[in-house]
């Protein structure tokens, strides 16, 4: 047995929903606004992991344009049966306190590779859809439900309702089986099979500091649900001292040696700050004489590492990032805002070895935004890019910069000036306060060095003419601004570190970058 460390997925990486076919295993993760939807990976020995063609690549199955943050795409629920893969997710139109408007699809391929059909909508009673295949060759959905009545409580439990794969929709009565437990917040709902029980996997206790992995189960799959006596099985909130908190949002796969695994969310937070957002860990668990499920063990809180029986499929990955965009295809590990690259103004095939990134919306829009961003996965790393850029006035702006949401960014920038003429600074947005450092003016030179230093919750920007040195741009900033628990609102997603430009004049500018690098220091 080979011990594995935490978390597998670095970064934001929220919701897994982790499946073996064969010796294969694949993890699908929520995107929310960011594009394309559902990450979806690979990996033969639960260590290195490869990111997939993503399932919703092609902008015509879906709209995220004026998707508010932390809507769009959410909690997405990965299955196989009978030599074909399906995949349910949620679209969150809304979030104004009572209201979400959750629309759940599913899309389904005959390889993990696609392609994969056009979606079809399920329902909209609530979010985290997931199916079960039952062995007499039923299928049923289950999902939490939101009930928008002020007098009611807001998350009413786990639904299920019977899927017909022949007819595309979801069929007969629909049962309410779980009303959750008194942790409350009920959702995230699986469904397994084992030993003559149905079990149902919910999260629960609200996705922050207090969240968790609760069990029920019944000898029907349509109820009566008995709610295991050890809940919760997996949380974080019993101790401030784990390293990993906010546990839960669990699922479940057996190995191809037999053992059971639970794939789950989590954060590493500074002073209780989730900078690089919610990831993805994996638990060893085991059966107990009872029939229930517990952490291997025992015990409720996450672990720093888990054993494995699969053999290493490859070398360790570097933790440098070096894309000099070379090939026209812009690499999968890199993301947009609701709208794919093209849509942006992204491109690397008009000049060779460059990424061209025409000037969009500023970066606080929820339309046409100019940003190629990376999850940042670490917070002792540096973060560097060479850009060729010429501004015409201060409406238009390229660099680098660490981003969160359109209301809380940190933004390296080359713009125009009236007086300064082609000058650098950083614009700080904080919970949408806008703040500017002191614009530094830069000479005639034809591509400008940028880099982002973080070191815990401190974050540095500089930059380097054609001598190579670097030199200090602003003040240091606080990557806390960058985290869940700052944003007003829902904070979902994580700190992201990419390329942009804005056009607030006359759309008419473009920016080229030459190479993008990535570099992890020491692990956090």
């Amino acid at each position: 047995m080979r011990t594995i460390a935490n978390p597998v997925l670095k970064g934001f990486y929220p919701d897994p929903s982790i499946l073996r076919v064969g010796r294969e295993y694949y993890i699908a993760t929520s995107t929310f606004e960011w594009f394309p939807g559902v990450t979806l990976l690979h990996s033969r020995d639960l260590q290195h992991w490869e990111t997939l063609q993503s399932p919703l690549g092609e902008e015509s199955g879906f709209d995220l344009r004026g998707i508010d943050t932390a809507c769009g795409i959410w909690a997405p629920n990965l299955t196989y049966s009978d030599g074909v893969f399906y995949l349910l997710y949620t679209i969150v139109y809304t979030d104004r306190h009572r209201y979400k408007d959750t629309h759940n699809f599913l899309i389904t391929a005959n390889t993990i590779e696609g392609p994969w059909s056009k979606p079809v909508f399920l329902n909209c009673s609530g979010f985290d859809p997931s199916l079960f295949h039952d062995d007499d060759g039923r299928k049923w959905m289950v999902n939490m439900t939101v009930d928008q009545r002020p007098s009611k409580k807001r998350f009413s439990g786990i639904v299920l309702q019977e899927y017909d794969a022949k007819l595309k929709k979801l069929v007969g009565n629909v049962y309410p089986v779980f009303s959750g437990t008194e942790r409350g917040t009920t959702e995230g709902p699986n469904l397994y099979k084992h030993g003559g029980y149905y079990y149902l996997l919910c999260a629960e206790g609200g996705t922050e500091f207090g969240h968790c992995c609760t069990l029920a189960r019944s000898r029907e799959i349509t109820g009566k649900y008995e709610v295991c006596p050890e809940n919760p099985v997996l949380t974080s909130d019993e101790s401030k001292e784990c390293p990993f908190q906010r546990a839960g949002h669990g699922s479940l796969v057996e190995t191809a040696e037999h053992n059971w695994l639970m794939a789950h969310l989590c954060s590493r937070p500074v002073e209780r700050f989730s900078i690089l957002g919610r990831e993805t860990a994996i638990e060893n668990v085991e059966w107990t004489a009872d029939g229930w499920l517990q952490l291997s063990g025992r015990g409720k809180l996450p672990k720093t590492s888990f054993l494995c029986g699969a053999s290493v499929d490859k070398l360790s990955p570097s933790a440098k990032i070096r894309e000099n965009f070379d090939a026209p295809v812009i690499p999968k590990e890199f993301l947009t805002l609701r709208q794919s690259p093209a849509s942006c103004g992204i491109t690397a095939e008009e000049r060779k070895g460059f990424l061209r990134i025409y000037g969009g919306n500023s970066l606080s829009s929820k339309f046409h935004v100019g940003l190629l961003a990376h999850r940042l996965q670490s917070l002792s790393c540096t973060c560097t890019t060479a850009v060729e850029f010429y501004p015409q006035t201060f409406q238009q702006t390229a660099g680098l910069v660490c981003f969160y949401n359109g209301d809380n960014y940190d933004y390296l920038n080359i713009s125009g000036d009236e007086t300064a003429g082609r000058c650098i600074s950083v614009v700080s947005m904080n919970n949408r306060e806008l703040q500017e450092s002191e614009r530094v003016p830069l000479p005639e030179t034809a591509a400008i060095s940028l880099r982002a230093r973080i070191q815990g919750r401190s974050l540095y920007f500089s930059y380097a003419l054609q001598d190579g040195v670097f030199k200090d741009v602003g003040e240091k900033y606080d990557m806390a601004v960058l985290s869940d628990e700052h944003v007003e609102g829902n904070g979902f997603t994580g700190a992201m570190v990419g390329m942009a430009c804005e056009d607030l004049q006359a759309k008419n500018c473009c920016a080229d970058f030459g190479w993008f690098q990535y570099e992890e220091e020491t692990e956090f």
